[in-house]
């Protein structure tokens, strides 16, 4: 049995969320690397949690993974409304970060995947700048399709990298990972959607305020206003966790 099996997580609507501090999470990932073993991580927040709700092949996607770990905001809400709470929010830029500088101590390899040619390629130069001991083995952008996925699972592959990124967007990324999880042997594997964008400086994150008042979804809505209409599944997912209040962590 793999050590992920044993986390101590809380179920939200039947997604078991990591109940973990970052330095925990940091810790089981390092001895994922070590280990070795195909370890897929997802970063949740409540528009994932709807998504999986309406969708269950996203639902599936989300139960086999190895750590979900709680990103947003509303789930720790969630989980502690609920009684059942997580220890802090861990959030994916900052996991991503911690892994790579864990990572120098090891000389780990680093593959990113995602994005634009130029975002790729600039988010690249950057985190070798920034993590000076970490290799980065390899880096593609995003547009293929389908039936170039064997071909980039084979370029992954011939790289052997400790660390996989992966930025598609929430509704490929996860879907993508999983489904090639078994075939890209890769120890640590995450998907980190707007991460590169703002590691190669072509957009912003939000400032220290936003995200020290848990309000960086709302910062990413004023920024992109195209958005609204996933950012419609926070308040529908506060509505129904609050109607559900003592179903939410029931195991299912």
């Amino acid at each position: 049995m793999s050590q992920t099996e044993s986390l101590p997580t809380v179920s939200i609507y039947g997604i078991p969320f990591s109940k973990l501090t970052m330095q925990e999470t940091v810790q089981v990932l390092e001895e994922a690397v070590l280990s070795k073993q195909p370890h897929q991580v997802i970063t949740a927040n409540p528009i994932m949690v709807m998504a999986a709700l309406e969708n269950p092949a996203i639902m599936k996607v989300m139960k086999d993974a190895e750590m979900i770990v709680p990103d947003g905001t509303g789930v720790v809400w969630a989980a502690n409304y609920c009684g059942d709470p997580v220890a802090e929010r861990v959030p994916g830029f900052e996991l991503l970060h911690e892994l790579l500088r864990v990572g120098e101590n090891y000389r780990w390899g680093v593959y990113l995947l995602g994005s634009t040619p130029e975002v790729i390629q600039e988010t690249a130069v950057r985190l070798q700048q920034q993590y000076p001991a970490i290799r980065i083995v390899g880096y593609r952008d995003g547009f293929f399709g389908s039936a170039e996925d064997e071909q980039v699972v084979a370029a992954i592959k011939q790289a052997a990298p400790d660390l996989l990124f992966v930025a598609r967007g929430a509704d490929t990324q996860e879907p993508w990972i999983h489904k090639h999880k078994h075939a890209l042997q890769v120890p640590v594997m995450m998907g980190v959607g707007g991460s590169f964008d703002v590691i190669s400086g072509k957009s912003k994150r939000a400032p220290k305020v936003f995200q020290k008042l848990r309000l960086e979804w709302f910062y990413r809505l004023l920024r992109e206003p195209s958005r609204a209409g996933r950012m419609l599944a926070l308040p529908k997912f506060a509505v129904k966790v609050m109607r559900d209040k003592e179903n939410v962590t029931k195991v299912r």
